[in-house]
């Protein structure tokens, strides 16, 4: 069961890492496609104007450095999920990721995008958390695999020691 969720996990981070690194750079550069990235840059002006800080720190963010930062953070995330070997940086990664497809939600939502241009954010918002629980499942097994192995060693050293200990002479 461990080796199964252990696929599912590496499964998840591999192919949301490339996603995620896709879709950063087309929010960095029109290296990929050109019309992308030129809608990309048309959208992220009206996500500026709905940023959920902005009201409440009242301060406006540039589009520019709004689309770049996110796309920035996608690409150094998505990078992290799909090659970075550390369990603990991944859950960071997935777990910024998981911040940024709340944020993006947010933006279609208020700007009043239709359901299909939302749906990605959401398709992607759900395999984040999936593959959270899935983690925290795998950690789960293991953490109480290896406290029934201790419990078990601990049990034989102390049936060892009691044989071993000496009777009292009077």
């Amino acid at each position: 069961m461990i080796k199964m969720s252990q696929l599912v996990l590496k499964s998840l981070s591999i192919l949301l890492g490339i996603f995620f690194i896709f879709v950063g750079v087309i929010k960095v550069t029109s290296y990929v496609n050109k019309d992308l990235h030129k809608d990309m840059r048309k959208e992220f002006v009206k996500y500026a104007k709905v940023f959920p800080l902005a009201q409440t720190l009242s301060f406006r963010i540039p589009s520019k450095w709004y689309r770049r930062s996110v796309g920035g953070l996608e690409i150094l995330c998505g990078s992290l999920l799909a090659f970075f070997p550390n369990a603990q940086v991944k859950r960071g990664s997935n777990f910024i990721l998981f911040i940024l497809t709340v944020l993006s939600v947010y933006s279609h939502f208020m700007v009043d995008e239709k359901f299909e241009r939302t749906a990605p954010a959401l398709v992607f918002f759900f395999m984040l958390s999936c593959r959270l629980v899935v983690e925290f499942q795998h950690e789960r097994k293991l953490l109480k695999r290896l406290s029934a192995s201790n419990a078990d060693e601990n049990a034989l050293l102390e049936n060892d020691t009691s044989n071993k200990l000496p009777d009292k002479v009077d």
